[in-house]
């Protein structure tokens, strides 16, 4: 295999993810600033100003895809970058709220489209030996750009009033680079068959990938694919029941562990358990590292022990740390105790679900629904994103105790617990059109 080449493509596509995951934290270091600037309640701010990318990256993910599959995953990747180069230039000059979310909002499009072509450009790309590894680079990055943006907020801070528009501005630059870059990466081999019926071309790219394998058994694997296919069925039809329950679910617990809710609101967070607004947002920067370096473990395991493995460690990680967090508000336990325990709610979040999630997604749709499947698993999990950001301000205020806002997250991981048990299967080392024959069945009946 031409590693080098295909380790390019990934980590270029895989810069989207950086970008995601810029774009998704930027805000937490602006967030009581700009509050404080417009003057406005909690339920404003939480809906328009914090959560407006969100719902852009609902409709991003609902709809994306359309032009994964009408464009390809190569085009769609560059005009995500040209979505958040306009999103940050726009925030930065914003001079109202209603501005500034419209152009989160376009940033949040950028991000939800990107959650279905990254993933699935490089499953497709590939080999299945190393496919989770690969895939996972997405998500590495993801937690990059959330390192990088902890460290850009706390850098930027001093910057006066207009702190904030530093803040979400320099996302310009990362995001220029990436749209130059991925220019250079070629068609997925299996886009090119499914909607192009290129085989000339999609024979190329799989003699790019490995010269050394004669890419006629996997053309083949792909004819044979679109024979099975009854054209008319939709994602929606009973023979996807499987597939669909499992990218439901995933993302379901993904978003009820409340890490998107702490991300956005984590400064916050760490101000309620008793840390000044300067320690707070350096104790992000740790959430940051933790969050790094639990991927990189994650990458590590996640072709080793395979998903199923890695979702049960998350698993007992997110109910031990969540209800040591819902402990220490119950028993006002100050200062670190709050940061350290959510240190290892990251650390759980990294190493299962966070290194998992858009990995299985991408590897139990079919070829020719992929970004339907991934538009799907998507939404799902950004519909939720966004109605628990819209109400994590006044949950965190109205309750009287963040404690109960906690020990509920907690409970909802040991559902995901008896989910992983019952429901999951393990899709690691399996080839692609493999993988639809065990959870569809080789004559499109489900299993």
């Amino acid at each position: 295999m031409n590693h080098n080449k295909v380790l390019f493509w990934s980590i270029t596509v895989a810069l989207a993810g950086f970008l995601f995951g810029f774009d998704t934290v930027v805000i937490s270091g602006a967030d009581k600033q700009l509050q404080l600037l417009w003057e406005t309640n909690d339920l404003f701010h939480g809906f328009v100003v914090m959560s407006m990318a969100l719902w852009g990256t609902v409709i991003g993910a609902f709809f994306g895809n359309i032009p994964a599959d009408k464009l390809g995953r190569k085009r769609t990747l560059f005009w995500i970058g040209i979505f958040y180069f306009v999103s940050a230039m726009g925030s930065a000059l914003s001079s109202d709220p209603y501005l500034f979310s419209f152009f989160r909002f376009i940033g949040g499009l950028g991000v939800g489209a990107s959650t279905i072509a990254a993933p699935a450009y490089v499953s497709e790309i590939a080999p299945p030996e190393k496919r989770g590894r690969l895939v996972a680079l997405y998500q590495f990055n993801i937690v990059f750009g959330i390192l990088i943006a902890f460290i850009s907020n706390y850098l930027l801070k001093d910057m006066g009033d207009s702190a904030w528009r530093w803040m979400v501005g320099v996302e310009a630059i990362p995001a220029f680079i990436y749209t130059l870059i991925v220019l250079f990466i070629p068609n997925s081999p299996r886009w090119l068959m499914s909607f192009k019926n290129d085989r000339e071309n999609a024979r190329k790219v799989l003699l790019m990938i490995d010269p050394s394998r004669d890419p006629e058994p996997v053309l083949n694997a792909m004819v044979e694919e679109e024979k099975n296919i009854v054209h008319g069925v939709g994602i929606y039809h009973p023979k996807f029941r499987l597939p669909l329950m499992l990218a439901f679910w995933i993302a379901f617990f993904n978003q009820l562990s409340g890490i998107n809710a702490f991300l956005y609101y984590s400064p916050r967070i760490f101000e309620e358990a008793g840390l000044g607004a300067s320690t707070a947002l350096l104790s992000s920067i740790g959430i940051g590292i933790t969050n790094l370096v639990f991927t990189l473990l994650g990458l590590y395991l996640i072709d080793k022990l395979g998903r199923k493995v890695l979702m049960y460690i998350g698993s007992f990680g997110y109910i031990v740390s969540l209800s040591l967090v819902a402990t220490a508000f119950f028993l006002g336990w100050k200062g670190m105790f709050v940061p350290i325990f959510f240190f290892l709610f990251i650390a759980a979040h990294a190493v299962g679900q966070g290194a998992v999630i858009w990995v299985f997604i991408s590897e139990i749709f079919p070829n020719h629904l992929r970004a339907k499947g991934q538009s799907f698993g998507s939404s799902t999990h950004w519909v939720l994103a966004a109605l628990i950001t819209i109400f994590m301000p006044a949950l965190l205020s109205g309750t009287g105790n963040p404690g109960y806002v906690f020990a509920f997250f907690a409970f909802m991981m040991v559902l995901q617990l008896l989910f992983v048990w019952k429901m999951m299967p393990e899709t690691k080392g399996v080839p692609l059109e493999e993988l639809e024959k065990q959870l569809i069945g080789s004559r499109g009946q489900a299993l």
